[in-house]
Parts: structure tokens; sequence; C-alpha cells
């Protein structure tokens, strides 16, 4: 099969990794990416052989499938004629600024034909993927989410910065129906939300506590989830994953268990390689544009309940 022709649309911190695991990999060809930064464009296309633009409309009739990694607040003026088009695209989270957004970013693409799919990197961490079997109605999930102040995606809060990840991964593992939902965010170094604590009550009774901060000292990405007779704890960054469990022998209680052999692999890497096979397949993502839809509207849900409960 010819490979599928594919561009990146915002090439800084994200899309440039992007680009560099787009072009070395097999069934996929670079065919161009685009910044509106003329000089980032020149060098990222320099950096890997393909072709540069300064506006993403000229990849338009020289691709099969877009990433787009530009801002949040552009995501659906970027992803529309793409999508129009029928040209497959993923676009990073969360999709869209907001629900209205991403509805109309979701029914373009069901209107045309055209995949659409959101970067949620964490459904391909390998750790994740390693403990997902493992996860059989829990009872209690515990999240902590940690970095250092950033520099970038100040644009939106911590709680669609960072947050969304985990949400979507409760999502996916624990179920659809959140019962209730009670959050608190703190503004401290930036207008908006730079820490929170969301506690989420789903309807199977599974209660999810969760701490996102870009402020701290150190970084921590952690999920550990509690449930009859087991504990898997996942250690995103590190790609760890611990599994106990209590059995019985002679009567008496035992705890068994410890690491899970896991493979150290690039999540971002799995992401795209699952979007290209997808286009390549004409199936569906991983991760479909309405799963990125349902993680922005726990997200949306979050922010509204902090909002009411300054």
């Amino acid at each position: 099969m010819n490979p599928v022709r594919i561009g990146v649309v915002g090439v800084g911190h994200l899309g440039q990794h992007h680009a560099r695991l787009l072009s070395a990999m097999r069934g996929a060809a670079l065919a161009g990416v685009a910044d509106v930064r003329p000089d980032r464009a020149a060098a990222i296309a320099g950096q890997y052989g393909t072709r540069a633009f300064t506006d993403a409309a000229g990849l338009l009739g020289e691709v099969d499938a877009v990433t787009v990694a530009v801002p949040t607040a552009v995501h659906l003026e970027v992803a529309l004629p793409f999508l129009e088009r029928g040209i497959a695209v993923l676009v990073e989270k969360p999709i869209a600024a907001s629900l209205e957004q991403a509805d109309a970013m979701v029914a373009v693409a069901e209107r045309h034909g055209a995949m659409l799919a959101a970067g949620h990197t964490e459904r391909f961490n390998p750790a994740v993927t390693a403990a997902g079997p493992l996860i059989q109605d829990p009872r209690f999930v515990e999240v902590h989410r940690l970095g250092v102040f950033p520099e970038r995606s100040l644009d939106i809060d911590v709680v669609f910065d960072l947050m969304i990840h985990d949400l979507d991964l409760l999502l996916a593992l624990v179920g659809q129906d959140v019962a209730a939902v009670e959050a608190v965010g703190v503004a401290v170094l930036t207008p908006r939300t730079d820490i929170a604590n969301v506690r989420i009550r789903f309807a199977s009774g599974c209660i999810a506590n969760l701490t996102a901060s870009r402020i701290s000292r150190d970084r921590v990405r952690k999920i550990r989830f509690f449930q009859r007779d087991a504990y898997v704890s996942v250690d995103y960054a590190a790609q760890e994953v611990e599994v106990y469990r209590l059995t019985r022998s002679d009567g008496r209680p035992l705890i068994q268990g410890g690491p899970l052999e896991v493979p150290r692999l690039e999540p971002l890497a799995l992401e795209l390689e699952d979007f290209v096979d997808a286009v390549r397949a004409g199936r569906p993502p991983r991760v479909t544009g309405a799963a990125g839809r349902s993680a922005l509207a726990l997200a949306t849900r979050v922010a509204e309940e902090m909002q009411q409960a300054v």
C-alpha cells in the first residue's frame, strides 16, 4: 500500500515530536509541516526533510491526514477545512476550546466521512495498556498528576491541560456514567486554575479522587486502583505497574504480587502509529473524536463545579 501522506500543523513544543516520529514511521510519508512562525516551520521542515508552510491551507491538497498541535483556541479553525474535505485529523487534547466547538468538529467529521481522533497519549502508555485488563470494578481510585510551572499551555487551566488525561482514562476504565462531581481549584501563579482537587462518584459506586498541579516542586504522574482483593498501581512517567492481590492459604490471608514487566515505549509514537494504521485500514482510531468530546465534557463539568465552589 502507498504510505499515508501526512502533515503536522503546529510544530512547537509537542508538534515537533509529531514531525520527528512521523518522518521515520513505516507506512507514513511526512508531506509537510505548517506553523505561523516561518522560521520555525522552515527549521523543522529542514530537519526532517519535508516542505514548510506558514498556512495550514497549504497542506490541503498535499495530505491524506494531518495532526493538529496548535493552541486549543484555534483547534476548530484549523481542523474544519481538512474534515470538510474528508481528510483524517488527529487533534491534540483537549479536542476543542468548548463543547460547542467539539460538537461542531464531530458533526463535520461525520457529515464528510472524515476520521477524527483525539490526542490522549496516556491511553497508549505501555503501563496503562498492561494495567487495563486488571481493572475490574474498582471501588476507589487515587490520582496525582503534579508538575513544575510550565512555559506553555497557560492559555488553559490545569484541568484542561493536565487532569484531562486522567479524566479520559477514568471514563475508559471505570465507566461513562458520572453521578456527582465535587471540585476546588486555586489560581496561584496565573489568572487560571493552577492546582485542583476533584472527587468524582460514578454510578457504579466507585469514587475517584484526583489532584492536578502545575506549581509543584516534584513531577508525579501516578494512578492507583483499589478493588475487591486487589490493588493496581500505575506510574505513568516510569512506565511501571505493581499489582497485589489477597489470596488465602490454609484459611489464612496472604498478599501476593509485585511489579509487572512493561516494555518501555514512547506513548506518542504508539498513538501516531495507531492513527496512521487507522487511516490505512479504514478503521476507527483507538481514541475517537467522540471520546475526546467525552473527556472535555467531564473536564468542563469539573471546571463549572470549581466556579460554584468559589
